[in-house]
This record gives C-alpha cells, sequence and structure tokens, in this order.
C-alpha cells in the first residue's frame, strides 16, 4: 500500500503548453463566438502575440517553472486568485456536493447518519495521515491500465520510474497534495488577500445547530477515535438543546466581501474572541445539524449551497450538512482544493457509512456526561459586530433571493444508449446545453466546463470549451433547421462535435487547454509591472472569460446532486450527471436569467438528440 502512495507522489510536473499551440486552440475556441471582422482582429492581436511580447513572456515563464522544481507553474498564480478575490466565497465559490440516501431507509435518521458520517470522515482522516490512502489513477486506456495485472507490474517497478511505468500505459497516478487542507483547515480572511490555515494537531469536532456552535473532541490523545458511542451521545445531546436561536447568528460573517469580513474579524479578535475563533478554525471539519427535513431537489440545492445563513461556517474546508430527515452533502470552500480531493474523500466516507456504519438505529449512546465533554462556544459582541452581523444578514437575504435553482431528470436514456451510439456522454450533454442556449436566447456564448490537471503535480484545473465550430453548426441545424437534414445527417454532426469534444478533453487533462497557460501569462506580465499585452485588452478575450454557461460534472454512485451559482451575473450555473439510464442537470441562475426555460430548451434538445438517434424527424 505505501509502495502505491509513493508512485502518487512521483507525479510529473505541470507541462506548459507549446506557446504557438496555445494560440491555435485559442483561436479554435474564439471562432464560433465572434463575427469575421472581430475574428480577424483577434487573429491579429495572436500574431503579433505570439511574435512580440508573448514570446518574451512564455519564455519567462519556462525559465521560472525550471527553477521552481517543487510545484507547477499555475499552482501559486491560481491560489492567489482565490486568495485575492474580495468577493463573498459563499454563491461566487462554495459548491455542493449532495449524497444519495443510505440505502439502508433506517439509517437515513439524522442522529444514526450523522455518527456513522462522523466516524466514516474521521476513518478516512487517519487512513490519509497513515500515508496507506490509495492513490487515484486517471486512466485514458482503462482496458489496459485499470487492471490486476498493470497494478503487479507497478510494484516492482522501482519508484523513480513507477510514473513513466503508467505512462506508458496511459494512467496517470493523481497529486494528492491538496487532501493536507481536507481537515482542520480554513480560509481566513485578511486584509487584500486572505490566508489559509491548517492545525492538524487539533483533535475536536465543530458542530453548528440553530446558530450555536458547540466543539468535542473525536479523537483521544493518543490519535484514536473516539467511541461511537460517545459521538453518537454527544451529538444526541447538541440535537436535544433547546435554546432559541442566537438574535445575531456570528455565520453571517463567512458570507460577507472579504475585507469587511477581515476587518470584522479583527474587531472580534481584540474583542476577547481569539482563543474561541481558534477553535472553530482547527476543528477537524464542521458539521452542520438542520433543524428541517429536505422537500424536494430544488430546495435540497438552496439548503445545501447557502442555507439561511446562519448554520454554516461557509470558510471552513467543507461543511457535512446534515438535514432532520438524514439528507447529507458536503459544502466545499475553493481555494485550498477542486472536486478530485473532494469527491475521493465523499466516496470513500458514503462508502464507509453505508458498507460498514460504526453504529444501527438500534445502538444506545454511551452512558457518558456529554455537558460535560462538549463546550459550547459562546463570543463576546460588541455593537460594531452586532452591526456588522446585521448589515451581512441583509446582503446576504438580498443576494440568496435573487437566485433560482431548477432541476431536470430526462428519463428516456443516458451513458448506455449514448455509448452504443459510439458517442461521448459528457458532449452529448454539452451540445444539449449549447442547443438550448441558442434556442432560448440565439446565440452561442462563452462556455467552460471544469477538467482536472491532477495528473500532474500541483496541478488545478483546466477548461474545457464546449462551444466549438461543431456544436455551433450541429445546434443551428437541430433549432434552425431540422427539417432540411435527414437523421443521419444530424448524426453525423454530433458524431464530430462528439470526437472534438474528446479531443478537447483529452488535451485539457493532459495540461494542454490554452486558459491557464494565458492566465499565467497575464498574471506574470501584471507581476512583472509592464504594460497589459493587447490581447489580454482585446474584448474578445474578455468576453470568452466571460463564463455565461459554466458547467461542471461529477458522476459516482455515491453522488446525488451537486450545484454551484452562475459565475457571472447574466450567467448560468450548470451542475450535471449522465447516469446508465437518465440524465440529471441542476441549473442556477440570478435574475436576468430563467433557469426553469433553460431547462425545457436542455430537455427539448436532448429530446430532438435521441430522436435523431433513433431515426425519427425532428418536431420543430
Amino acid at each position: 500500500m505505501c509502495r502505491l502512495i509513493e508512485f502518487a507522489h512521483n507525479t510529473e510536473k505541470l507541462p506548459i503548453p507549446k506557446l504557438e499551440d496555445t494560440i491555435r486552440r485559442y483561436l479554435s475556441a474564439q471562432k464560433p463566438l465572434l463575427d469575421d471582422s472581430q475574428f480577424r482582429k483577434t487573429e491579429q492581436l495572436c500574431k503579433s502575440f505570439e511574435t512580440g511580447i508573448g514570446k518574451e513572456l512564455h519564455e519567462q515563464l519556462v525559465t521560472q517553472d525550471k527553477q521552481n522544481k517543487h510545484t507547477s507553474y499555475i499552482s501559486g498564480p491560481w491560489f492567489d486568485m482565490y486568495l485575492t478575490a474580495r468577493d463573498p466565497v459563499v454563491l461566487n465559490f462554495n459548491p455542493f456536493i449532495s449524497f444519495n440516501p443510505d440505502p439502508k431507509s433506517e439509517y437515513n435518521d439524522q442522529l444514526t447518519r450523522a455518527t456513522n458520517m462522523t466516524v466514516s470522515a474521521i476513518r478516512f482522516l487517519k487512513t490519509l495521515r497513515a500515508d496507506l490512502l490509495e492513490p487515484e489513477v486517471f486512466h485514458l486506456n482503462p482496458a489496459k491500465s485499470d487492471t490486476d495485472t498493470f497494478k503487479r507490474f507497478i510494484r516492482f517497478v522501482p519508484s523513480f520510474l513507477s510514473w513513466y511505468g503508467a505512462y506508458l500505459v496511459n494512467a496517470y497516478p493523481l497529486d494528492m497534495s491538496q487532501y493536507y487542507r481536507l481537515f482542520n483547515s480554513t480560509r481566513l480572511p485578511r486584509p487584500h488577500r486572505d490566508e489559509l490555515f491548517t492545525d492538524d494537531k487539533a483533535r475536536h469536532l465543530l458542530v453548528l445547530r440553530k446558530g450555536h456552535f458547540y466543539i468535542f473532541d473525536v479523537l483521544d490523545q493518543d490519535g484514536n477515535i473516539v467511541s461511537a458511542s460517545e459521538i453518537q451521545a454527544h451529538l444526541k445531546y447538541i440535537l436535544s438543546d433547546n435554546s432559541p436561536a442566537p438574535e445575531f447568528p456570528l455565520s453571517y460573517l463567512t458570507s460577507e466581501n472579504r475585507d469587511i469580513w477581515a476587518e470584522l474579524r479583527q474587531k472580534l479578535v481584540s474583542g476577547g474572541n481569539e482563543a474561541t475563533l481558534g477553535k472553530v478554525d482547527s476543528a477537524v471539519f464542521c458539521l452542520c445539524l438542520d433543524d428541517f427535513p429536505i422537500r424536494d431537489f430544488v430546495h435540497l440545492s438552496h439548503s445545501m449551497l447557502h442555507g439561511d445563513g446562519t448554520n454554516r461556517w461557509f470558510d471552513k474546508s467543507f461543511n457535512l450538512i446534515i438535514a432532520k430527515d438524514g439528507t447529507a452533502a458536503i459544502h466545499f470552500e475553493h481555494a485550498w482544493g477542486d472536486g478530485v480531493a473532494v469527491l475521493r474523500f465523499f466516496n470513500e466516507v458514503f462508502k464507509d457509512s453505508t458498507q460498514a456504519p460504526a453504529i444501527t438505529p438500534q445502538s444506545q449512546p454511551a452512558s457518558t456526561d456529554s455537558s460535560v465533554a462538549v463546550q459550547k462556544l459562546n463570543f463576546k459582541l460588541s455593537d460594531a459586530l452586532k452591526t456588522g452581523i446585521s448589515a451581512a444578514k441583509e446582503k446576504f437575504d438580498a443576494t440568496v433571493k435573487s437566485l433560482t435553482i431548477d432541476y431536470i431528470r430526462f428519463q428516456r436514456g443516458g451513458r448506455e444508449f449514448l455509448k452504443k451510439q459510439k458517442l461521448s456522454p459528457d458532449s452529448m450533454a454539452q451540445l444539449a446545453f449549447q442547443m438550448a442556449f441558442l434556442r432560448q436566447y440565439g446565440q452561442t456564448v462563452a462556455t467552460y466546463e471544469s477538467c482536472s490537471t491532477a495528473a500532474f503535480k500541483h496541478g488545478r484545473t483546466e477548461t474545457i470549451r464546449p462551444a466549438s465550430i461543431f456544436t455551433k453548426t450541429c445546434s443551428e441545424a437541430f433549432v434552425r433547421e431540422p427539417s432540411k437534414y435527414s437523421a443521419g445527417e444530424l448524426q453525423q454532426m454530433m458524431a464530430k462535435c462528439s470526437t472534438y469534444h474528446n479531443q478537447l478533453t483529452r488535451e485539457a487533462a493532459m495540461g494542454q487547454g490554452f486558459d491557464r497557460h494565458l492566465f499565467a501569462l497575464r498574471y506574470l506580465a501584471a507581476a512583472r509591472g509592464i504594460s497589459m499585452p493587447e490581447l489580454f485588452l482585446d474584448p474578445a478575450y474578455r468576453q470568452i472569460n466571460h463564463n455565461i454557461l459554466s458547467t461542471s460534472t461529477l458522476s459516482s454512485p455515491a453522488v446525488n446532486i451537486g450545484c454551484f451559482a452562475p459565475v457571472v451575473p447574466d450567467g448560468f450555473g450548470i451542475g450535471y450527471s449522465v447516469q446508465d439510464n437518465w440524465i440529471g442537470c441542476n441549473v442556477s441562475a440570478y435574475q436576468s436569467r430563467n433557469a426553469r426555460e433553460f431547462l425545457q430548451c436542455v430537455e427539448k434538445a436532448l429530446e430532438d438528440m435521441f430522436d435523431a438517434l433513433e431515426g425519427k424527424m425532428i418536431k420543430t
């Protein structure tokens, strides 16, 4: 097992693409978004960039990367991008992923599930810290590499060659450096640039309920997990606390603009709350116990993405939220890490808590004095802090009120049907979003699909650009003049979209997109104090980075749905999942867009695509 861990730490550095490849890919992504004269102007700017200042910046970036052997070229700028952002983390950055219910319905009781998931989370922490967590491997060709033969082979390859051994069969051990920040971690608000804080010596859990803060130890002095029956007893004690909700819930401050929050936090510290805040920051993680059941998918999304602001600590690396009916989700802060690390933890917690639960619904809590073991945290609030909390609440309520979320589940088919048609399921979901936006708004717009680059050391994410000349041609055929084409012609167009999307996905996963490279070059220009290259001042550059369609998919048997807010005020946040026999799509929008109408257009697009694949005529 440890041998496999070593294999994970041997990941290669994230490559810097060739400048000419980046420019070529950038122009391909711009093609469907610009008219001819705009495109010619952007093409000219790209040419001068590639032979002039861009070439110089690229050479400086390569030199800098060679000197920084310990990390990737994107790691520093990417942390900076998150930590210098002054927008509130809630809605602007933090997403959530919700768990499927426990298959054994009686285990979905709130106390039972909270106990089991807490114990499973701590078991994961213990495995991680003992260096016994098997690395995840990204398989470009699973038939060759995701086999027992390959695993046996890699154990006998010398460690300094193991990465290359995997590379030969297109298997890439994923970078696990982010996992360190999963536990005992918090994003601290600071003026101008926040700080990531971790204290892995702390042994207590933070529990939030009705806006009250409680802590108790989940690890003993020797680092062993406290017995499940004790954890159950403490959680039961917290659930039985009938104190009314506080008049000024402190949690609202974590939803504030970061500079305002930094200033208010300073007031909290100087007002005698430093030690108490330290307990919040250093807690293993934050468990949020909500006092209401979940009504439906839309209610679930609103609850887990933002809630009412009183019962979350949005700065914590993650909040494990458990509603009254046992519906559970993870809401996470994004600066420290990406979906890959969170999803691995999420999957392990689901598997462990459902297959090896620490307690049963019949288990009795330990007869321990929870009133001694559980500490309720109290904060001293000055008038200035009370005013700050009230102002934060007002802003939070107004922002949340302007957010709509809607959900559909397309039941006619999913991954199995699309794979039989030799089409990439992901590319078809993305094509449906392009068709939907064209039908609703009559245009093709900047679209972002997140792709992990964790196959490389300190890789973060790269962007797949799903809006292409292929999706534009195909969408226009389906939406504007379907009767002009036979089902066979439409199928051919879909196949081209799929092939091209697969190419973009492979390139992105291998660090060969264009977004991060251009981002790093622009960051370098700013850091060196040189005047901003014209390419980055081009309205077309601004437009392609104004991602009206921001999309992300997470597929796992443990995932129910996930969601995040739009990344621009006039955009859509699209969380989707292509399962074996259905396609789920969860869409968020602010008031300038209509999530319900967009989803109706997505549904129409999927119906039309499935009709074409079955050889039927498309109804306009």
